[in-house]
């Protein structure tokens, strides 16, 4: 588990970067660019069953996000059942233990769908600093968590 949540790290880390300075502007900013405020809300993310991986990442985060959004504390199952619900296949699903060996809190949960290919990773917890989530290959044994994952027999 602790492998899983070092790799996610390393990838998500990876792929943040230094804000770059604002040029020195003496003049007043310019709306010319800016977006026209919109009366119509954004539709939801979706599904898209034929889709790459990538695509679907939208979907899987707007999946995760609604599970956060109605309990900042939700364990792994509710991850799962969001994902499942929202039309992942539950056999390409794995997600880590939601307490250690040693009966704590998981610091973090990660859960993960293999998709056309690949694989869409989430990772929440408090050692997390919120949600994150990346696309990655499939590892070389077919899955794509680390370390020990718990069955979903649910």
């Amino acid at each position: 588990m602790v492998s899983a949540g070092l790799l996610l790290g390393v990838s998500l880390t990876a792929c943040t970067g230094v804000p770059a300075e604002p040029p020195a502007n003496d003049t007043a900013p310019s709306n010319s660019g800016a977006p026209e405020p919109s009366a119509t809300p954004a539709p939801d993310a979706t599904l898209v069953p034929d889709g790459t991986a990538a695509e679907n990442l939208v979907y899987f985060n707007f999946l995760a996000a609604a599970v956060t959004k109605a309990n900042p504390a939700a364990d792994g199952r509710a991850y799962i059942d969001a994902l499942v619900a929202g039309g992942f296949d539950r056999a390409a699903i794995e997600v880590t233990f939601d307490r250690t060996q040693a009966d704590l809190a998981a610091d973090s949960i990660q859960f993960s769908v293999r998709f056309a290919g690949e694989c869409l990773i989430g990772q929440i917890g408090p050692a997390s600093n919120g949600f994150h989530s990346v696309v990655v290959p499939i590892l070389s044994t077919g899955l794509c968590l680390v370390g020990s994952t718990r069955q979903i027999d649910w």
